[in-house]
């Protein structure tokens, strides 16, 4: 049989791969197996409430005012399109090996256990640190309410910030704890949460599109492309964007240049949807809601960002856009701060959301990588009545607390982003090579135009990492190096793939 080949193959070495018959094997395992309570509904919501945040709110005025003018709707477009390309590839993946862990799980099936313990390691720098700066967000919006509202906390308490001395984010610390506990309650209160405050999130964006489209003036979209501007020297040494540093290629703002700059950097706003992949062994009919849930929260995202694009630079000049908070700041502009309130609410509760399933993917991927020995298999344990992954959720929850209540960390965000595309790609690669080396598995959904398509995934996020800057780059390949440390240290050698596992369970049973 080509499963028993495929796991005795290479067994004692960093290419060793574990099949997906063994992978769905560990998942029946009474001490170490989820709840399944998912349907594709309430994978669609999670997957708008963790993309839709910060950015539709935020990063729309920053990047019409600094690099594409009323063509930003074009560079959502572009960024929907690359993230399009990598869902195709995940929804074959996710509903082919409905198995929690994500990129991580698709890479140990298809690339060996050396790549999948890289993508994991890189999935959770990518949550940790996505969690915690959402996290010191939401803190600086409450921290406004409060302020409006005559109260404000000790400085020692409201995070780093830029004043000099000991501080500490309290309101970020005490909401990641308080989602710790939501996660460790269970999926389906979970997903309830998360849909009541969705549905709230997504009122306050269909509230910009329908009321703000009274506000349009035809002026404001004139130039819809304006004239292209060289940016060399606005950035030098490491913190140029690498094709610079590379190839000497100096990205360009507005023009059609510009438009692609711009895609590069309204990319974080779909940072997210391939957390849905990671919920795929708490849903109930995983091989019909998987791909359902994906590619709904895509086309559910990049439409409601395009119409809010064009809404707001209608609104408004795009030269005028406050880059902090850009809707707010047009409705003000036109005499409405009623709206305007409104919008800042519907942002700080849709942040809780985002955080809450950043989290929930950081955990689904520990437990994962537990459960095959990588890290230790005490944290794979699920709750008794909760049938969640309790110890890694409490571990987690606790180290991206600390993280959000010592740390200012906005230099790292981009560390979130680097760490998505690589995703992207060895999730691509990965739909290669199971085609290949697993032609006889039966696909759910199958990514069409391959390998055309999935190629074309590699290349387009290839281009958009490219554009990320020579510090992102070092930074993560300082956490990369980590990452292999405790691999050859750890890991490797407690693999339940190891060779001394393979002798005492030649079919994969678990290790006790």
């Amino acid at each position: 049989m080509s499963d028993h080949k495929t796991e005795s193959r290479g067994s004692g070495g960093l290419f060793r791969t574990k099949t997906v018959e063994q992978s769905l094997r560990d998942t029946e395992e009474p001490d170490h197996a989820l709840s399944k309570s998912l349907s594709a509904l309430d994978l669609t919501v999670f997957g708008v409430g963790v993309v839709i945040g910060t950015g539709i709110f935020v990063l729309t005025g920053a990047v019409a005012k600094e690099a594409a003018g009323p063509a930003v709707a074009i560079s959502f477009a572009v960024a929907g399109l690359v993230c399009g390309l990598a869902a195709l590839c995940y929804a074959e993946f996710a509903s082919t090996v409905p198995v929690a862990g994500s990129a991580y799980t698709f890479s140990y099936a298809s690339l060996g256990e050396l790549p999948a313990w890289i993508i994991g390691w890189d999935l959770m720098l990518e949550m940790a640190l996505g969690c915690a700066v959402v996290a010191v967000g939401w803190s600086g919006y409450i921290r406004s309410l409060l302020d409006n509202a005559g109260y404000q906390l000790p400085q020692v308490l409201a995070g780093t910030g830029e004043q000099p001395g000991f501080g500490f984010d309290l309101l970020a610390f005490l909401l990641i704890l308080a989602l710790t506990a939501v996660l460790i309650a269970g999926m389906k209160l979970s997903a309830r949460v998360t849909s009541v405050i969705v549905a709230i999130k997504v009122g306050v964006v269909l509230v910009v599109i329908i009321v703000g489209a009274f506000f349009v003036k035809a002026e404001n979209y004139r130039p819809f492309l304006p004239p292209a501007q060289d940016t060399t020297g606005s950035a030098s040494g490491t913190g140029a964007p690498l094709v610079q540093l590379l190839f000497g290629y100096t990205p360009s703002t507005f023009g059609v240049m510009g438009v692609f700059t711009a895609a590069a950097i309204v990319f974080f706003a779909f940072i997210g949807f391939d957390i849905v992949a990671t919920a795929a062994e708490e849903t109930r009919n995983p091989k019909r809601d998987l791909p359902r849930g994906i590619l709904g929260t895509l086309i559910i995202c990049t439409v409601l960002y395009i119409a809010v694009s064009i809404v707001v630079t209608g609104m408004r000049k795009y030269t005028e856009l406050s880059v902090e908070a850009p809707l707010a700041e047009a409705f003000k502009a036109t005499g409405h701060p009623f709206w305007a309130g409104l919008i800042s609410f519907g942002a700080a509760v849709g942040l809780t959301t985002v955080c809450m399933i950043l989290l929930l993917g950081q955990t689904r991927v520990f437990f994962a990588m537990s459960r095959d020995g990588l890290l230790p298999r005490a944290f794979s344990r699920v709750h008794p009545h909760f049938r969640t992954p309790y110890r890694s959720t409490i571990l987690l929850g606790l180290v991206a607390a600390l993280i959000s209540g010592f740390t200012s960390i906005s230099e790292l965000a981009e560390l979130v982003n680097i760490g998505t595309l690589f995703a992207f790609v060895v999730v691509a690669l990965g739909v290669l090579v199971l085609r290949r080396t697993r032609p006889d598995l039966h696909r759910s959904f199958r990514t069409p135009l391959v390998p055309a398509l999935p190629i074309a995934s590699v290349l387009a996020s290839l281009w958009l990492m490219l554009n990320l800057s020579g510090e992102t780059w070092l930074r993560f390949l300082v956490w990369m190096v980590i990452g292999f440390l405790i691999y050859f240290l750890y890991g490797r050698r407690h693999s339940r793939m190891s060779a001394t596992t393979d002798r005492l369970e030649p079919r994969g049973g678990p290790l006790h």
